[in-house]
């Protein structure tokens, strides 16, 4: 068996240590629900922004620049609102799910 310098074996020991710590301290931030809410209600934002800024259209008048068509008649609505509280609602029921789970453990 080859002899090793226990100075480098605490060496790597330590490093070794601080690796494992950062890793399991990443897991615990990835799982964590706090962090998990947060992640959820920033993608449903940038979805819903995603959503209503591909929804905006320019109408055109009978008469004005261009040809009214059906759909010009009638603005769309603006459905943010409703994005925004089903993502809320998705939140807290993601939130209550993961608090019955841990309460059980």
């Amino acid at each position: 068996m080859a002899e090793t310098d226990p100075d480098a074996l605490e060496r790597e020991i330590e490093r070794t240590r601080v690796e494992l710590a950062r890793t399991v301290d990443a897991i615990a931030d990835r799982v964590s629900p706090k962090r998990v809410a947060e992640r959820s209600v920033a993608k449903v934002k940038a979805n819903a922004e995603r959503l209503v800024g591909g929804a905006q259209h320019r109408h055109v008048r009978p008469g004005e620049e261009g040809e009214a068509g059906v759909w010009d008649e009638y603005a769309p609505r603006d459905i943010s609102p409703v994005l925004i509280a089903m993502g809320v609602a998705l939140v807290v029921g993601a939130t209550v799910l993961l608090l019955r789970r841990r309460n059980r453990s």
